[in-house]
């Protein structure tokens, strides 16, 4: 029989009546024919819930401490699931990470996958047909014997590595929302559901600001080639939609020149000025950075007319912005810069689609687009497939709307 993983988010299990809606989808696949194994997530607001717990009880927490309290929302959620599936008649048992087990890495709270081991999973569809019901987000460090989270939305990876060591048809990741949308919904109306987006274009969607999925899911779905579905837990378990294929760009027949935009506000930009235009300044700039995990976005260097000085501009996380300032200044004298400056109220909009590869003038169009909206751009990046602007903060529901329509993405 063909295997299927079906993963449901936070919302999707958020109490007993929304866990009998999961357990009917299942029932469906189930009656389709198919093998199944389920991934959850803990309730909504449980693991913010738990986060808090782990801070009032000890600010400096232990690493390992603290997954092993965060871990236990998705124990809640896959016994309640497996217990509720029973009640229908379908054999199930519910699995955390370490009875699987999922071994990863030993770094707590973002730890990487590095091996499933699906035997008794397997065992388990041959003896009785029986779902697994996975706790989604964790793992085990198989040398510690600890308890490993795998950060945020870790659930969507848990799915995907399960998909692929089971060796799945697909993968369903279930979501409140139907599908990969060209933008955000809620900044413009018209906004359309893909049927089908690469796993190159989802990847820089989810890594430029679309919360669909964790950006390591997509990337574990393209090495793995894992056929992946994102779909509505909402819809009616008798008749739901299909929802976007997350697939290889070879299995999709046309492609737009843009297939979406993604905004993100959690964005800063710092500027040194009069820095020394010399070798290895660079490197004493963001080889700190780097060391503290602090990710550099856009970098942006101009050469003085003096030729001896140079001002480097560059971006950070709104989230790491003092952290990165104080770092900057500890480093002061190995940078030998004059002055920093920084601005916190800026946006990065960025514009997606595999077609920019055999088209040119894509992103001059937008430029001029921007330009007749009076939108002023602080600076450019640009991949193969992608590019991105920064603004300022107040114009970038009209910037998301401007480049929406100037690439038709409001029309079927």
């Amino acid at each position: 029989m063909p295997r299927l993983v079906m993963k449901f988010g936070g919302t999707s299990v958020a109490d007993i009546e929304r866990i009998r809606n999961v357990a009917l989808h299942v029932k469906r696949e189930l009656d389709a024919g198919y093998h199944i194994a389920v991934v959850v997530s803990a309730m909504a607001g449980k693991t913010n819930e738990l986060v808090a717990w782990c801070k009032q009880a000890n600010p400096r927490f232990d690493p390992a401490e603290y997954d092993a309290v965060v871990s236990s929302g998705e124990q809640v959620t896959s016994g309640l699931l497996a217990l509720t599936l029973q009640s229908m008649g379908i054999p199930a048992r519910s699995w955390q990470g370490w009875q699987i087990p999922i071994k990863t890495t030993d770094a707590h709270a973002a730890a990487r996958i590095d091996d499933i081991d699906a035997a008794a999973i397997l065992r388990g569809f041959e003896e009785n047909g029986s779902v697994a019901v996975v706790a989604g987000f964790q793992g085990i460090h198989e040398d510690s014997g600890r308890i490993t989270t795998l950060g945020r939305g870790g659930s969507d990876t848990s799915a995907v590595a399960m998909a692929a060591a089971l060796e799945a048809e697909r993968c369903d990741i279930y979501t409140d929302v139907d599908g990969v949308y060209t933008t955000d919904p809620r900044i413009v109306p018209k906004a359309r559901r893909l049927d089908r987006i690469s796993y190159e274009e989802m990847l820089e969607m989810a890594s430029l600001g679309a919360k669909v999925l964790q950006v390591r899911s997509v990337e574990l779905a393209m090495i793995r080639k894992v056929p992946t579905y994102v779909r509505s837990s909402f819809d009616d378990p008798a008749d739901p939609k299909l929802g976007t294929l997350i697939c290889g760009e070879e299995e999709i027949m046309e492609h737009q020149t843009v297939t979406g935009i993604a905004y993100s506000k959690d964005e800063s930009q710092i500027t040194l000025r009069n820095v020394a235009d010399r070798p290895g300044i660079a490197a004493a700039i963001f080889v700190p950075l780097a060391e503290a995990n602090i990710n550099v976005d856009m970098i942006i260097q101009v050469v003085s007319d003096a030729s001896t000085t140079t001002d480097i501009t560059f971006t950070v996380p709104e989230s790491e912005y003092e952290r990165t300032l104080a770092i900057l200044e500890k480093n002061k004298d190995a940078i030998d810069f004059s002055e920093v400056q920084g601005e916190t109220e800026v946006v990065k909009v960025s514009v997606i689609g595999v077609g920019m590869r055999s088209h040119a003038g894509v992103a001059a169009r937008a430029f001029k687009a921007l330009s007749e909206k009076h939108i002023n751009i602080r600076a450019i990046t640009t991949s193969e497939i992608k590019f991105s602007v920064l603004i300022d903060a107040p114009y970038a529901e009209l910037a998301v709307r401007t480049l929406h329509s100037l690439y038709n993405l409001d029309q079927v």
